[in-house]
């Protein structure tokens, strides 16, 4: 089986392989992309009967879907300010919505389909690295007011009886959010597609795609699958099989670390085993795992594939920087992973032809939002809703090529740049 090497991979449960595609299958429809976006795709047309196929280019979770964070809670990378400017204030409204909605498919989905090796950890704590608390009370104010939803005010001394670290400032804690294994909860998602009837064909990569006329065709290397609808949920792995969708986002390589086994020395630093983000617009994200006995950090991002032993050089800086205690901590593994990131840094979910669809550019937006992309564009295909439009002003748009990775490289250096300002001022 294919897959990097990652704390997910060599914590994964369940190790199932399964075949390549050989020979022309039908179907209703065809899902290329065997990420979090397609197999919940996948698992909506399932449960209303339809023959679905997967395709997969690697195996079942190998890309950004089952290597990341594990932070499933509402909101995206966009702000709903930003999102309303583009969008109008009630589509904005709405899609907060669908996000939490998305949190708790998430959970349900775990719940109810007994993927317990998801192991989900209650718990996501955002911090300040500044002295702001007047702004995150009035921020946790209106999100109770406009969602009903409920946040915990933390102050500078109550954050710092969980993290040991004279960096943080105030906090929010969001208790209905939480954190998982990635990869486990993703084949869960896949045994249940096989259990109903979905095909799900690995180390199966798509290299034609026959879109025109009512029929549609994808053609692997030794097969073809004949359907009346077609989904793209490749993400940051889309090749040239589409043209533009590959035109319309940036694919963007992020890292992480997991440490050693030291649960008494992690302890010292991480009282809590909520997973936490900082407020920086180039900020960490990190959490406990394995019960408290490893550390697992992520942050940074780069244009291009770098390499990843200097980028964990900086991911533990940061982390001493933070934890001057975890200094003796060492990294016993490293992974990196491409996301897809659009111009306007919103997720790309809709119909670009009849009865061809996208769900992509997930980015930074947490698995919650992936996972309700993938059930309105299932919702979509069957009829049943035509939530996806609620996308619609956030289309395909040209990334920019290659200078559209540079503009995006120079970016993040800027929003480093704002970051370390404002903390000095403070």
């Amino acid at each position: 089986m294919s897959y990097p090497d990652t704390y997910y991979a060599r914590t994964m449960a369940d190790a199932a392989t399964r075949a390549t595609l050989s020979g022309p299958v039908e179907c209703d429809t065809v899902i290329v992309g065997a990420g979090l976006a397609g197999l919940t795709t996948a698992l909506e047309l399932a449960r209303a009967g339809q023959r679905v196929v997967v395709l997969e280019a690697e195996s079942v979770g190998f890309g950004a879907s089952g290597r990341n964070g594990g932070f499933v809670g509402p909101g995206y990378s966009t702000g709903t300010d930003a999102i309303a400017r583009i969008a109008g204030a009630d589509k904005a409204h709405k899609l907060h919505l669908l996000s939490i909605e998305g949190m708790e498919y998430v959970r349900s989905s775990i719940r109810d389909l007994s993927i317990s090796d998801a192991t989900p950890t209650s718990g996501v704590l955002s911090v300040l690295r500044y002295d702001g608390g007047a702004d995150l009370k009035a921020h946790a104010e209106e999100t109770r007011r406009k969602y009903d939803y409920e946040l915990e005010y933390l102050e500078t001394h109550e954050v710092r009886q969980r993290l040991n670290s004279k960096r943080y400032f105030q906090g929010l804690r969001d208790g209905r959010s939480f954190h998982i294994h990635p990869l486990n909860y993703l084949r869960g998602l896949a045994a249940a597609i096989e259990t109903l009837g979905g095909r799900i064909y690995e180390n199966s990569p798509a290299v034609d795609a026959r879109l025109n006329g009512a029929a549609k065709q994808i053609v692997t290397a030794d097969g073809r699958v004949d359907a009346r609808q077609v989904v793209f949920s490749t993400g940051g792995y889309t090749g040239a099989l589409n043209p533009r969708l590959k035109r319309a986002f940036l694919p963007i390589a992020t890292y992480v670390m997991v440490s050693e086994e030291a649960p008494d020395l992690i302890a010292s630093a991480i009282a809590t085993t909520d997973a936490i983000g900082d407020n920086r617009r180039a900020g960490d994200y990190y959490r406990v795992v394995d019960g408290g006995r490893r550390l697992l950090w992520g942050g940074r991002i780069t244009t291009r594939a770098g390499s990843t032993e200097a980028l964990v050089r900086e991911l533990r800086s940061e982390m001493v920087n933070t934890y001057p205690q975890l200094a003796g901590l060492k990294t016993e593994l490293a992974w990196s992973g491409l996301m897809s990131y659009a111009r306007h840094l919103m997720p790309q979910i809709g119909e670009m032809a009849p009865g061809v669809w996208h769900c992509t550019a997930f980015g930074g937006h947490g698995l919650n939002t992936t996972a309700i992309g993938g059930k309105v564009v299932a919702e979509g295909i069957l009829g049943t809703s035509d939530r996806y439009k609620l996308f619609e002003p956030f289309g395909l748009v040209w990334a920019g090529g290659l200078a559209g990775l540079a503009v995006a490289q120079l970016t993040y250096w800027k929003l480093q740049m704002q970051d370390w300002w404002r903390e000095r001022a403070a």
